[in-house]
């Protein structure tokens, strides 16, 4: 079929039109599956998680950023995704004050948009960490609710998370140690390679437009948000797939049983 003649099946089936050809073939190709199994059994919604918390933070960077540098956490945002309706139903943010490198550097702050003034006025990271496991525990993550952390990479919770853990000489937060890496669920389930996972391309590739400001870590993460509701909606089935142990990233089998995450809790000191 041809891109057009796609975009004319999808929309007699009342589905999203946009997208590349690739895309859209998947998307039929899904919605024909999913029809396929509704019929054979009810779908079960409830083994699936309640919610999706994105998080992309916003380190601490310099130009060239040399293999010596101590990167740090400065934003620590949330996006709340409800996996039922698929919209983002509410939204965290904090900014932290670095600790080793007080003075953010000219090319962090043009990158992300966050300003000296704004980190000096911030809490450190071990007051940030306690805000955020309080709001989590509002949302009753983990205790009601069942959740998953899903990320654009592997990279904020392996290392940014890691590495400002023993900056603030916190243990790891176990309601971390697992989450969904967005960018391995995008190239398994629309098998496109690894160069084309990054988040600009994910959302072209999708017919859609980044919405806010790029490196502004709550904005990415609406963004990414944005393509983990699409790729439920094209019927992935997202799930954790990386997980941290013993400082070590370690890949997560599709055939381990769905669990969510942990109930968060305040780090304790190490």
């Amino acid at each position: 079929m041809s891109r057009d003649e796609l975009r004319a099946t999808l929309a007699e089936f009342k589905l999203d039109t946009r997208g590349v050809k690739d895309v859209l073939k998947k998307r039929l190709k899904n919605y024909y599956k999913k029809e396929k199994l509704m019929h054979k059994q009810p779908a079960d919604a409830e083994d699936y998680y309640d919610y999706i918390c994105v998080i992309d933070f916003e380190a601490t960077c310099e130009e060239g950023n040399q293999s010596e540098f101590t990167h740090e956490i400065i934003e620590f945002p949330i996006v709340l995704l409800n996996t039922r309706t698929l919209e983002i139903e509410d939204t965290f943010q904090r900014y932290v004050k670095p600790e080793i490198n007080p003075q953010l550097s000219d090319f962090c702050v043009n990158l992300t948009g966050i300003s000296q003034d704004l980190v000096d006025k911030a809490d450190e990271f071990p007051v940030v960490l306690q805000q955020t496991v309080d709001w989590m525990k509002q949302k009753e993550l983990g205790s009601k609710y069942s959740y998953s952390i899903l990320t654009d990479g592997s990279w904020d919770m392996s290392k940014f998370l890691n590495i400002q853990c023993r900056v603030s000489r916190l243990r790891y937060p176990s309601f971390a140690k697992k989450w969904i890496n967005i960018r391995k669920s995008y190239g398994n389930f629309y098998k496109v390679p690894r160069n084309q996972t990054k988040l600009s391309i994910m959302l072209e590739k999708l017919g859609m437009d980044y919405d806010g400001r790029p490196h502004s870590g709550l904005d990415d993460s609406k963004n990414i948000a944005r393509i983990a509701a699409r790729m439920l909606r094209d019927g992935c089935a997202l799930r954790v797939n990386e997980r941290l142990h013993g400082g070590l990233l370690l890949t997560v089998s599709s055939s381990v049983p769905l669990e969510g995450a942990p109930a968060p809790q305040m780090s304790k000191p190490r």
